[in-house]
């Protein structure tokens, strides 16, 4: 009868550090060398595995992210030539890692489509996905450099942009002046406008999606939507409502089939109204109900929560956000121009046009105390909205995006508008607290090995003592027996 192998243990932090191949044995020694000779160091319990992961961190021989994992055990940090060194985030597709290129030492972006998603039909969509990005090469769209697979693993490699995207630059800095927002908008058109040229149409245009680099220079990214117009009855996802609830197009709502690069415009719309102000165009409620409203409402008026914008800069909104395709703004082109006197920052402003005002100036309507808890959450609505795909045939999809802005009768505080910091940026240097990169490791059993060790710890921390009350029980039988 063959004898069960024991599981294997996770391997430990030396183990685990040199396995990698991130650190040599010269450098783990020299860490406890120096750590061993420090007082402060000693009295903190000498050479611990985290106190050397900390001062490999401070050397820069690991990145935090790096040192995270391989206290956890992991070995693997690297997706064939590109080594991992920090999480970025969650795309519409998959993970997003910064990593650095082995031998160029180029910094990356590296998406990665994640081994529980890895069905034939996703691994098409992902391949799809690469080979429109490797299509477009524009200073305003995010690049695509490489493509590949590590073992089962599928990765899309892009350029690194080194700043944050437009959802986060607002939550945390509040709402942009015209300015910050022409800029940023009349680039970001600028992309679009150049894949719109190729035939190619975003489908989930919003601040999330739009970088804004710490040179000023804003890119478009995550075409993992993208669709050419050409190739329509050939997309997978064709009759399907793609995109994020909060910057849906009505059209993509009505016929996902029939939309146009002025879908792209809306949504870019939607984006400006929530950079100026700080609120999507219609907050609260679920994915059903932003779809309708969408389709029959109008927004309020984007003055009402930032009194400094002018009637001619809001007019642009409203044309980018007409409900019919035919009544909007026809061309990312024209969005460029109409913004070029605020990018200028021009004091000379077009003439007033007198046009009769599209937007909402009713009663804000009464909501209850949950809801209006809820409405002080974050500007934008979910963390990434409807991301993948709803199907037509039901309308839309049951997960809805959190209920997020509010909509008032007068110009909000400055209590009203969120300008907290993203929770996750506020991390220690060390510590397990961002995914690891989803990729088997080496050592096959680690992920249990923790819990055979609990359990067994467990065991014995109930079986000792009563082992020990047991045996005084009969110890105690025994001496009343004798008459002791």
């Amino acid at each position: 009868m063959p004898v069960p192998s024991a599981p294997k243990s996770t391997p430990t932090f030396r183990e685990a550090a040199l396995a990698c191949g991130l650190v040599t044995v010269e450098q783990f020694d020299e860490a406890i060398r120096e750590l061993s000779g420090d007082e402060s160091s000693l009295s903190e319990g000498g050479a611990t595995d985290q106190r050397i992961a900390e001062l490999l961190v401070e050397q820069g021989t690991l990145t935090s992210y790096q040192a995270d994992q391989i206290l956890a055990g992991r070995t693997k940090l690297n997706l064939g030539p590109y080594i991992i060194t920090d999480w970025i985030g969650q795309g519409g597709m998959g993970q997003v890692f910064k990593a650095v290129h082995n031998m160029m030492g180029r910094e990356v972006a590296v998406k990665v489509l994640p081994l529980a998603k890895s069905t034939d039909e996703a691994i098409a969509h992902f391949h799809r996905e690469i080979r429109l990005q490797a299509q477009l090469d524009h200073a305003n769209l995010v690049r695509a450099y490489d493509a590949g697979h590590d073992g089962n693993v599928h990765y899309l490699v892009t350029e690194f942009v080194n700043g944050s995207d437009l959802r986060r630059l607002v939550r945390m800095n509040g709402r942009l002046s015209m300015h910050q927002a022409a800029k940023i908008i009349s680039q970001a058109s600028q992309g679009l406008s150049y894949a719109h040229q190729r035939g190619m149409l975003h489908r989930d245009v919003k601040p999330g999606n739009i970088l804004v680099a710490s040179d000023g220079v804003t890119k478009v990214s995550d075409l993992g939507l993208a669709g050419s117009i050409a190739e329509a009855d050939a997309d997978p996802r064709a009759g399907k409502i793609v995109g994020t609830a909060d910057y849906l197009a009505p059209e993509q709502i009505l016929n996902p089939r029939g939309i146009t690069q002025t879908a792209d415009i809306y949504s870019l719309g939607c984006t400006l109204y929530y950079a100026v102000t700080g609120k999507v165009p219609f907050p609260g409620g679920g994915t059903r109900e932003k779809a309708r409203r969408h389709l029959e409402e109008t927004p309020w008026h984007p003055m009402r929560f930032n009194e400094d914008l002018t009637e001619d800069f809001v007019d642009i909104i409203a044309d980018m956000m007409e409900k019919d395709p035919k009544d909007r703004i026809q061309s990312m082109a024209e969005v460029v121009d109409r913004m070029e006197p605020w990018v200028r920052e021009s004091t000379v402003m077009p003439a007033e046009r007198g046009r009769r005002s599209p937007w909402a100036e009713g009663p804000a309507p009464a909501v209850s105390n949950e809801a209006a808890a809820s409405a002080r959450g974050p500007g934008e609505g979910g963390h990434s909205g409807l991301s993948d795909e709803i199907d037509a045939r039901s309308g839309y999809s049951d997960g809805s995006e959190a209920s997020h802005g509010s909509q008032l009768t007068s110009r909000p505080s400055a209590a009203a508008q969120d300008t907290r910091p993203i929770g996750q940026d506020a991390r220690p240097m060390v510590g397990p607290t961002r995914p690891p990169l989803p990729i088997p490791q080496p050592r096959p059993g680690d992920e249990n090995s923790g819990g055979h060790v609990a359990a067994v710890g467990v065991a014995l921390a109930v079986a000792i003592p009563a082992a020990m009350l047991i045996g005084a029980l009969i110890m105690f039988g025994f001496m009343k027996l004798m008459g002791l």
